[in-house]
């Protein structure tokens, strides 16, 4: 026959408290983890039919639209660094002041689009159309066009970006054409 006993184990009075304050400074770590808003995990939307979706003040950082239809779609004041837009349809879109620095857009179709303010810094888009295009106060600085879309460009350019303080005009390269 088994015979069990119960055993007492005795604490020292500071381990008490040391082991509420450990319990303590734990929940006051987690608080502080968890109120902090973490960033924006990156989306897949590739080949979505989003016609007339609002995506304004969003970040979409790193997201893939890769042959996204996103016509008539609201994308201003958006966080899309690093986003791909290849082969996607932005036709009549509105990216007025959003981040588009170090994002593939070709291919892309911004016939029409209004890319007021919007900052293009370093974005690859050597066979995107901007036919038609608003691009008062864009950032091109870096950005690889053809130079059939940048002489285009260069005859409706104006404005000076309110983020990086450079001219539309001067970003092109419009004096070297």
């Amino acid at each position: 026959m088994l015979n069990f006993t119960a055993v007492a184990i005795h604490f020292p009075a500071w381990f008490k408290f040391q082991a509420g304050s450990i319990f303590v400074a734990f929940l006051l770590a987690m608080l502080l983890v968890l109120g902090f808003a973490l960033p924006a995990q990156a989306e897949n939307y590739t080949k979505e039919a989003l016609v007339n979706f609002d995506f304004s003040g969003k970040d979409l950082r790193d997201s893939e639209f890769t042959k996204a239809n996103l016509f008539h779609s609201n994308l201003s004041h958006t966080d899309l660094r690093g986003v791909s837009f290849f082969a996607a349809n932005l036709e009549t879109a509105d990216l007025t002041g959003a981040d588009l620095r170090v994002a593939t857009l070709d291919t892309a179709r911004f016939t029409k689009a209004n890319l007021t303010d919007a900052n293009l810094e370093g974005a690859f888009a050597f066979n995107t159309i901007f036919d038609g295009a608003i691009i008062d106060g864009a950032d091109f600085t870096d950005v690889d066009l053809r130079p059939d879309a940048r002489k285009m460009l260069c005859s409706v350019a104006k404005g000076v970006n309110p983020v990086t303080g450079r001219a539309t005009h001067d970003t092109l390269e419009c004096d070297y054409l």
